[in-house]
């Protein structure tokens, strides 16, 4: 006989609520796990496919791994000093950057020379909370990165977790299907199946499109000789999963940096503007439908509400897990949504008998 559907309940919320107790308490200590998890999930389809063309599963992971930490040293020798180096860079020089706004304005608005004007002074102010503080942001930001994911966690034991978990992904979810209720096994594989799906379209598709734009951006905007233009367009490119916010945060910096830098040539300044517009018809067009999908399911703000809320709630853990968290809520509720329309609350006692029956198709779910 299946449980009551209350006592069914019960344990579901009771399962909820320690998954939250574990984030809450063990953040810092799961993170190389959840880190681990999150990259071996990504990789797992080349692993699959590496299968299927006759690669036995520990060369898959091996082979994956090997090009993994290629691609890891040309980054931490290459790509990451130069976006540091510039971050800092465009940190120190922002009091500057201000300063010629504060001229600027002063030129074309005679009345900004009043001490007593309300923008004269949130420039000064400004200028002077970033030029005193600057360091310390950069400063915090690096120092709160390390200790999230210091030396031993990013070389030695994330690399590690991720191969195991590669190594035995497939594994490690037929064991979890096993341990499935047996009533509820169909109805939950299906919302796995769509959960996975949705993660599918946005980690591994966006993430692409953010990957191909943030090295359009920073190399298109080096090109035209933009200061800084390594940072905002990786800047940019890291922010574009959620639409819009990308493009118009990289272009207000990199058409503002280019209004001091090309002031009176107006090519420049034009080519800075077209390198976002020519960057968002591609990702619109292109991009975007290739390999994203037009229905992914997650609303961007739902996502940037699930960021915050998590990233407050469990610090960085807890934005790496706010969008598969987010999918699959949004999933549970599509998939509830569903099941109250085909219900006789929904649809009326005027529906008869068979409606009932078909509301109730999930078998032991309803139990």
């Amino acid at each position: 006989m299946a449980l009551p559907v209350q006592l069914q309940i019960r344990y579901w919320i009771v399962a909820a609520v320690a998954l939250v107790a574990i984030l809450w308490l063990l953040g810092d200590v799961i993170l190389p796990f959840v880190l681990g998890g999150a990259i071996a999930y990504l990789l797992d389809p080349i692993a699959d496919w590496l299968e299927r063309h006759g690669f036995s599963r520990i060369w898959s992971t091996i082979t994956i791994t090997f090009f993994a930490v290629i691609v890891f040293l040309v980054l931490a020798l290459l790509v990451i000093p130069t976006l540091v180096e510039q971050a800092i860079g465009l940190f120190d020089a922002m009091p500057k950057l201000l300063g010629q706004l504060e001229t600027f304005l002063t030129t074309r608005f005679p009345a900004l020379l009043d001490p007593d004007s309300q923008m004269r002074q949130s420039l000064v102010a400004l200028g002077e909370m970033i030029q005193s503080r600057s360091g310390e942001i950069v400063d915090t930001l690096l120092n709160s990165a390390m200790s999230l994911i210091n030396v031993l966690v990013l070389i030695v034991l994330v690399p590690v977790v991720t191969f195991y978990l590669l190594l035995d992904w497939d594994k490690l979810v037929a064991k979890v299907d096993d341990l499935l209720p047996r009533d509820h096994a169909p109805t939950v594989r299906h919302l796995a199946a769509e959960i996975d799906r949705t993660l599918a379209a946005f980690i591994r598709g966006q993430g692409a499109v953010c990957l191909i734009l943030g090295i359009y951006y920073a190399a298109a905007l080096m090109l035209v000789g933009l200061n800084f233009g390594a940072v905002i367009g990786a800047l940019a490119g890291l922010v574009t999963f959620i639409p819009y916010v990308g493009a118009l945060l990289g272009g207000i910096l990199a058409i503002g940096l280019a209004l001091f830098q090309f002031w009176g040539d107006w090519v420049w300044i034009a080519a800075v503007a077209g390198i976002f517009f020519f960057g968002q018809f591609v990702e619109g067009n292109i991009l975007s439908p290739n390999l994203v999908g037009q229905s992914v399911g997650l609303h961007p703000v739902w996502l940037i509400f699930a960021l915050s809320a998590f990233g407050t709630l469990f610090g960085f853990v807890g934005m790496l897990v706010a969008v598969p968290v987010s999918a699959a809520l949004g999933v549970l509720a599509r998939f509830a949504l569903e099941r109250y329309r085909d219900g006789r609350l929904y649809q009326g006692t005027d529906a008869g008998s068979g409606t009932g029956t078909d509301g109730a198709s999930g078998g032991g779910d309803q139990d």
